[in-house]
């Protein structure tokens, strides 16, 4: 075949290849809905794992399976508070005994906290 013949047919964009006599791996259609009313079907492999969740051909948000049971809830921990953080450090009979100290500390007198440093530096 000479040059000429294949000039002009696009050969890169273009698959001359058929389907013809290949077997296909057997395929599942599964139906998907999101919360729009938008329902769309995408075809799995027969051995594929299904996922729960598919975004939206349409408005892509996350659309459920149909008839199929929801996505995991992912665990998470507690929000730690600052609370928990301390205890984690000390026990209770610790910090009521460091609570008894301070507040010795502040009815002895030994504790001005009714004049703010930088308040002192102002006044002189």
């Amino acid at each position: 075949m000479s040059e000429r013949a294949l000039r002009g047919t696009r050969l890169v964009v273009t698959s001359y290849e058929t389907d013809r006599g290949i077997d296909l791996a057997p395929r599942q259609a599964v139906e998907y809905a999101c919360e729009n009313g938008h329902r769309f079907e995408m075809p799995f492999s027969v051995e594929a794992e299904i996922p729960a969740e598919w975004e939206c051909k349409v408005c892509g948000i996350q659309a459920l399976l149909v008839d199929g049971e929801g996505p995991e809830e992912k665990k998470t921990k507690p929000a730690r508070t600052h609370w928990d953080m301390l205890m984690e450090r000390r026990t209770r009979e610790e910090l009521e005994e460091v609570l008894a100290e301070r507040l010795a500390v502040l009815r002895s007198g030994a504790m001005n906290i009714a004049v703010h440093p930088r308040d002192s530096r102002k006044s002189a």
